[in-house]
């Protein structure tokens, strides 16, 4: 469990007093089907795409087999309520001896933007990557994600890579 703390950020609907927000960021569990399939809903929408059913099936059973390279995490308000996911993938590297994590998808919920979720999933993903001796954390993001692109130059390096991939 990894636990980040926002000084003085407005928490939830209504709120009028300034308060510290605590945020929990925890690795996904059995029990937290429904939530991963609201919240990873939510991420394809934002991107405008659909997957088939067997393909969420089949990416909830990797992220919670053992042994499996892809790993999940929600984060979570002080009420409990989970409103940020991640997916990261380790992976070898060619360019290091340790293998690295591949933030794979990083999304949070609309009613919880700008509460600093973006950066806590991030930071739980380079905690691990620490305890477990990896390398490097890196992801993608769609050049038109100007705001996640505004956290992003805040906590990482833009190395400057174009993306390429195989044509349909």
């Amino acid at each position: 469990e990894f636990r980040f703390f926002i000084q003085g950020r407005r928490v939830g609907q209504g709120t009028a007093a300034r308060q510290t927000a605590a945020l929990r960021v925890r690795m996904l569990q059995e029990a937290d089907r429904a939530v991963w399939t609201r919240l990873w809903t939510g991420y394809l929408t934002f991107y405008k795409t659909t997957l088939p059913e067997t393909t969420y099936n089949t990416t909830w059973q990797r992220l919670l087999t053992p042994g499996e390279p892809m790993n999940g995490a929600l984060c979570e308000l002080d009420d409990g309520s989970a409103v940020g996911l991640v997916h990261y993938i380790q992976h070898r590297n060619g360019w290091d001896p340790r293998d690295s994590y591949y933030l794979q998808d990083l999304f949070t919920a609309e009613e919880a933007r700008g509460k600093g979720v973006g950066r806590a999933l991030i930071e739980h993903v380079y905690a691990e990557s620490e305890r477990n001796g990896l390398g490097k954390v890196w992801w993608l993001t769609h050049e038109t994600n100007t705001t996640a692109q505004a956290l992003y130059n805040k906590i990482a390096d833009k190395p400057g890579f174009i993306q390429y991939e195989q044509k349909d």
